[in-house]
């Protein structure tokens, strides 16, 4: 059975952290006003019609119906949901996010994997009784970005879910997103977005559902009354009001920082795993006298926190995902290196 580990587990603490994908360790001001603006309103429940406002702001950004989105608690949620569409045998595209199969290994579906080969950038034929596809665009950890129609094409019939937290940060969104083939109908689509990483609300929970309206119905059955919080939804309408337009420049800032992050650990001996264009680099150390996993001990024990990887299926502990830093945040990371070898 597949491990349920995240990052942040090793990150605890940690004075640098390249383990965990938040672009930032504090949310932008406008959320923290948001936020702020509306603490005096927790005596009362959330409001089902706010709830109602903001899925159609998000539905009005990407040119869906507003009975096609559905906030949820973090993507994380959304994947949660997902067995109650009738799935039994869905394939988990690998490397990638793990929590989509601890959750259908925790339902007793029978789950299949496909684990691709290095640079991970070719997809084989899925079983043919295989009746779902889950795979991240851009894949975590991997960062490649995928053709939402190719993927279409390779899935079939089956169900094709889409994660795309990331997806925001890969820069030319428009040409990747899976949202025109929600809005022209394709019924056997689900799309998952995260608010959490671009705009620095880990701890907040915050994401949402995009599907055909009747897939959207399937997947609200059995919520709880109150799905999700005041703050929360506070959250999301800074973000679809105030946020979109400072997107642009935050993409355009993370690509620069993730060129020169990768000159600079290329330049160093690291090598190049995959043609990430995500808001982190998957990469293998190479030390020489020294293993990968003893230095992230070692870096861990001075404050530095790097991703372990060998809890993605077909990876090991000779790579390391590193969260997109600053440019001396990564010499620090290659200073305490050198201290290490």
């Amino acid at each position: 059975m597949t491990r349920r580990i995240h990052g942040d587990e090793d990150a605890r603490g940690a004075r640098i952290d390249f383990a965990v994908n938040v672009i930032d360790d504090r949310p932008p001001a406008f959320i923290l006003d948001a936020l702020t603006a509306r603490l005096g309103d927790l005596a009362a429940y959330p409001d089902a019609r706010e709830q109602a406002e903001v899925e159609a702001l998000i539905a009005s950004h990407h040119g869906v119906p507003s009975s096609s989105v559905m906030l949820v608690a973090g993507a994380a949620e959304g994947f949660a949901l997902l067995p109650s569409l009738g799935l039994s045998t869905p394939t988990v595209i690998h490397p990638g996010f793990s929590e989509p199969e601890v959750i259908f290994d925790e339902r007793g579906l029978d789950v299949r994997r496909q684990v691709l080969a290095p640079p991970f950038n070719r997809l084989r034929p899925l079983d043919r009784d295989s009746d779902a596809v889950v795979i991240g665009n851009p894949t975590n950890p991997t960062g490649v970005v995928w053709d939402p129609r190719e993927l279409r094409e390779w899935a079939g019939a089956r169900w094709l879910v889409i994660d795309e937290a990331f997806l925001d940060m890969a820069g030319d969104e428009s040409a990747h997103t899976a949202m025109p083939q929600v809005a022209a109908g394709d019924e056997r689509l689900v799309v998952l977005r995260s608010l959490t990483k671009t705009w620095s609300i880990a701890g907040l929970r915050v994401g949402y559902v995009v599907a055909a309206p009747g897939v959207i119905a399937k997947l609200r059955k059995g919520r709880s009354h109150w799905p999700m919080g005041t703050l929360q939804l506070h959250a999301a309408r800074a973000v679809f009001t105030r946020g979109l337009s400072a997107l642009p420049g935050i993409v355009a800032e993370v690509g620069a920082r993730r060129e020169r992050m990768r000159e600079l650990l290329f330049a160093a001996g690291f090598e190049e795993a995959s043609a990430s264009r995500a808001p982190y680099l998957l990469v293998r150390p190479h030390f020489r006298g020294a293993d990968a996993e003893t230095i992230r001990r070692g870096l861990l024990e001075r404050g530095i926190a790097v991703r372990r990887c060998d809890t993605f299926p077909g990876l090991g502990t000779d790579y390391w995902r590193l969260a997109v830093r600053s440019e001396a945040e990564v010499a620090e990371l290659l200073r305490a290196i050198g201290e290490l070898v």
